[in-house]
């Protein structure tokens, strides 16, 4: 049973920082690209970064030069470091990891950016 276990969200202020973590477990065999998508209150989900197994990213454009995806060289954790946050970028931040040829989303995390 492959699990992912996001940590790492909260309250924060304007212009702050918060790094975002995501732990897959389980028995794994065979890892492909992963991903942070968010959700804000009445809005459809979207990708905010992505990442291959060789470490190449992507990001949307309104996170370009803010926020930095990572992952830890086992491939078993991403990360998402957020710099400069924004009262937009509020939402239930999610981890998708593609694993073993399935697609496997983490519980989601609350990023609140408010003063």
């Amino acid at each position: 049973q492959v699990q992912l276990v996001e940590s790492g969200g909260g309250l924060v202020q304007p212009g702050g920082s918060l790094r975002l973590s995501c732990a897959a477990s389980g028995n794994i065999f065979s890892v492909s690209s992963a991903g942070w998508y968010r959700q804000a209150p009445g809005k459809q989900r979207e990708l905010v970064a992505d990442i291959t197994t060789g470490g190449r990213t992507t990001y949307a454009d309104s996170v370009e030069g803010r926020f930095t995806m990572s992952r830890d060289s086992g491939n078993r954790r991403v990360y998402l470091h957020m710099n400069s946050l924004k009262p937009e970028d509020t939402a239930v931040y999610y981890c998708n990891q593609r694993l073993n040829g399935w697609e496997y989303w983490g519980q989601g995390t609350q990023v609140t950016v408010s003063s």
